[in-house]
């Protein structure tokens, strides 16, 4: 009998090896390009060639050798994900709120609501989308771009596509934003100092890794607040998170679902949990770069699975509208949120 059990053991082990390494593997590649100067300096983060790179075996190699895999990939996808959300906490702490004022939070909550607001409603009315893309698409331009999108699909349970248009759409226009926020600059200066453009941008960028990109093209001030304001939307994600939820079993019932409990996503709360333990400082130094570097490793190897049971065609299935609805809230980002920074920073001065 124990041997019996022994064997079934080494088999469940076994469904996951395949597919961890195959993630692995891209992850390590992924991490390599993302530590080129070159590469990172052009705002391309581990997570998003994480992604790239899956998608391109995807489509190439891996239909061939997808059986062995599978199970391993859709744990990455899932269970490294959850897992990956909690520890990013560790990049956090209560005390950077402090850092960025009453002002700050205010310009981040309105600009986060009004856009996440803005793509339910535009998606849905104008382009005709279904409300899962919607709400990917709108959590990753509010929030933090992949991250968000990703925390958000265990939450609405949307399909591997979906998800993947979304963080396309966060790759391009956040790509885009890295190059313009700067050349802005000297025709803002005027509304903005230093400092409060780095809020501008840290409140309106979509990837912390953008927002470095941009605030350092800036000066050493914008990026200092660029990344605390970012960093700031960033632990809104949990919040978000839960009123999605409810949100989302609210709607249940008018679906024709059957009635049941919210769906309580607890990786977020954990997450909240995680940021208030490091806010204490508890940990060394070493020890924390050590988590955020696990984390990283995590939530790239759950991007590398994204990309490998992503499909092209489910892409181009998608059309133009995500593309398009993503276009909207850009520009509302840049002028809608641009307008909130300035009268929020006039009233509050």
């Amino acid at each position: 009998m124990t041997e019996l059990t022994l064997n079934r053991h080494r088999r469940t082990l076994w469904h996951f090896v395949p597919g961890l390494a195959l993630t692995a593997v891209i992850t390590g590649a992924a991490l390599w390009g993302g530590s080129i100067p070159a590469v990172a300096g052009a705002g391309f983060s581990a997570l998003t060639l994480a992604i790239l790179f899956g998608m391109v075996i995807g489509n190439s190699v891996y239909p061939k050798i997808w059986q062995p895999c599978d199970g391993g990939v859709l744990f990455a996808k899932q269970h490294l994900l959850r897992l990956g959300i909690i520890l990013y906490g560790f990049r956090l702490t209560f005390a950077q709120i402090a850092d960025v004022g009453v002002s700050g939070i205010l310009i981040d909550v309105l600009t986060l609501s009004s856009t996440f607001i803005l793509a339910s409603f535009l998606g849905q009315k104008v382009f005709g989308l279904d409300k899962h893309t919607c709400w990917l698409i709108g959590a990753g331009s509010s929030i933090c771009g992949a991250a968000a999108v990703l925390a958000t699909e265990p939450v609405v349970k949307a399909e591997a596509s979906k998800v993947t248009v979304a963080v396309a759409t966060v790759v391009i226009f956040g790509t885009i934003a890295i190059f313009l926020y700067p050349a802005m600059y000297p025709l803002l200066a005027h509304w903005f100092s230093p400092e409060t453009y780095g809020i501008y941008m840290g409140s309106t960028m979509h990837e912390v890794a953008q927002v470095v990109a941009a605030g350092h093209a800036v000066s050493p001030d914008a990026e200092n607040a660029a990344v605390i304001a970012k960093m700031l939307r960033v632990m809104m994600l949990a919040p978000f998170l839960l009123i999605l939820a409810a949100r989302v079993k609210q709607l249940a019932p008018a679906n024709g679902a059957e009635k049941s409990k919210i769906t309580i996503p607890w990786f977020a709360i954990l997450f909240i949990v995680v940021a208030i333990f490091n806010s204490f400082h508890l940990l060394p130094k070493s020890i924390v770069d050590m988590l955020v570097t696990l984390d990283t490793i995590l939530l790239a190897m759950a991007m590398a699975a994204l990309g490998l049971t992503t499909h092209v065609s489910a892409l181009k299935k998608a059309g133009a509208k995500p593309l398009l609805m993503a276009l909207v809230l850009f520009g509302w980002l840049i002028v809608g949120g641009g307008l909130i920074n300035v009268v929020v920073h006039a009233i509050l001065a």
